[in-house]
């Protein structure tokens, strides 16, 4: 429970006091250090797993140090991008990294003060949410994730992103308030005086009410789906990756969604336990499907690349679905998919960051040539594009492999080539609109100079990506097959 707490604490308390710090270099060292002691907190719960009560409200169980893991190594990868990023900002006095050329207001950027401060409780409030195992803190931790990340959004206080801004607050607060209405149906199903700890509620799973606890069910993952950007409950996504600084939206895309994700987790692990396991595994099937079609219609021929980013995350949010409703080892293919998508969305992430501050502009049509004007940034272009539509060597290609085969294997041909279609015409759409990109006469004349602290992070998490897909230490996969056993799959 004390590493837990740290876990949460640490971020929660740099990040109130990153408000209060002045000077730029204090405030920046001490976002990277709140990084780096988080990081070294998840080691530590690897070196020597905490054990937790059956009941406890807070714990590192399987599926927590998994997620857990994933947001640490991405939020510290993020946090050193952010140091180029904020020192870029300061030195232009505009939004000059997220600039749009259409739009001729100028604009004053949120405070540095506050882009640290909520970068760190929002590392509070996903950490909190990733360990919760009870539902009403799972359900008060979501919606701090909300209110941390919003100012974030609204980085450079332009009406896109006040839009963007809105928008995510709106619909994710419908979302989160029909997953209020699914924790009361919970408590209903548990009756008088339940104990909603998830321990305590998959111990008695045969006595829960199974009318309630569909209702329940439903309720929960509509609304942890519309946080997660589960189609069609996606209309947030989009505008806010699309608005966001890129570091944010890489932290939005590769943990957030995450975040959500393990709430829909908790749910379906309590399914199982009271023995409607096939009811929860045939929602998230329809939702994965239906994730996956929405985002290869709009991926094919966007304009926005960022925009086309973000409809990425929708459809690998609907693999993680889809997995998870296919069960047996489609349930491991799906918990190493999420590493995957996160790695891999980071490093698309901050590289497009690099590309809108060197070519101006988010419009596909805009960029081209950026092998030649900024050569790292378009070469970790190619590699993000193999590692984001599962090719090998990268730990998706592992990950989609292994979802497909647990199709086959359970006779689900339909859904396998249903899989397999939506995920060719999503390689399709992005090839051709990142080739454009990245090869053919520049756009721009001469070569742009790069930071190293522009190339190196997501650098960095290619080369973890790619290491990944070819070897997974054995503790990592033992972790798996242990959080897998929970949902009711198998190796």
């Amino acid at each position: 429970m004390m590493l837990c707490l740290l876990l949460v604490g640490v971020p929660a308390l740099a990040g109130v006091l990153a408000f209060a710090l002045r000077a730029a270099l204090p405030r920046r060292a001490l976002l990277i250090g709140a990084a780096l002691a988080h990081a070294g907190l998840v080691a530590s719960a690897w070196a020597k797993r905490p054990a937790a009560a059956p009941e406890a409200w807070l714990a590192l169980d399987a599926t927590a140090l998994w997620f857990v893991t994933i947001t640490s190594v991405l939020f510290l990868t993020a946090s050193v991008y952010a140091l180029g990023y904020l020192r870029r900002d300061a030195a232009t006095r505009s939004h000059e990294d997220e600039d749009d050329p259409d739009d001729d207001s100028i604009f004053q950027p949120v405070p540095e003060a506050v882009f640290c401060g909520c970068l760190l409780l929002f590392l509070a409030a996903m950490t909190l949410t990733i360990m919760s195992r009870h539902f009403g803190l799972l359900w008060v931790a979501m919606e701090a994730t909300t209110l941390a990340s919003a100012p974030l959004i609204y980085f450079h206080r332009s009406p896109r992103s006040l839009e963007a801004t809105w928008k995510y607050l709106l619909i994710c607060s419908v979302g989160i308030a029909l997953a209020l209405l699914g924790t009361f149906f919970l408590a209903a199903a548990a009756g008088e005086g339940a104990d909603l700890t998830l321990g305590a509620l998959a111990r008695g799973g045969a006595r829960l009410d199974p009318r309630w606890l569909k209702a329940a069910a439903l309720l929960l993952l509509v609304g942890y789906g519309t946080k997660m950007g589960l189609a069609p409950l996606h209309a947030w996504l989009p505008d806010a990756h699309s608005e966001a600084p890129s570091v944010v939206s890489a932290l939005l895309s590769g943990t957030l969604l995450n975040a959500a994700w393990v709430g829909i987790l908790r749910l379906h692990e309590l399914c199982v336990a009271a023995g409607l396991g096939d009811f929860s595994r045939d929602l998230l099937l329809l939702f994965g499907l239906v994730s996956l079609a929405v985002a290869a219609l709009f991926i094919i021929g966007q304009r926005d690349y960022k925009r086309l980013l973000a409809y990425s995350s929708v459809e690998h949010m609907g693999l993680l679905a889809l997995g998870m409703g296919l069960g047996g080892a489609a349930v491991t293919g799906s918990l190493l998919h999420a590493a995957g998508h996160s790695l891999a969305k980071g490093l698309l992430f901050l590289t497009a960051g690099n590309l809108l501050a060197a070519f101006r502009s988010k419009k596909v049509a805009d960029v081209r040539g950026a092998l030649t004007v900024t050569p790292a940034s378009g070469a970790l272009l190619l590699v993000g594009l193999f590692a984001i539509t599962g090719a090998p060597p990268f730990i998706t290609f592992v990950s989609e492999l292994m979802i497909v085969r647990a199709a086959i294997a359970d006779g689900r041909w339909l859904v396998a080539a249903l899989y397999l279609v939506l995920l060719a015409i999503v390689f399709i759409g992005m090839a051709a609109i990142f080739l454009r990109m990245a090869l053919g006469a520049p756009s721009k004349d001469g070569r742009k100079p790069e930071s190293r602290l522009a190339w190196w992070p997501p650098l960095a998490l290619a080369i973890l990506a790619g290491v990944l897909g070819v070897f997974l230490p054995g503790p990592l996969t033992d972790l798996l097959r242990e959080a897998a056993q929970a949902f009711g799959g198998t190796p």
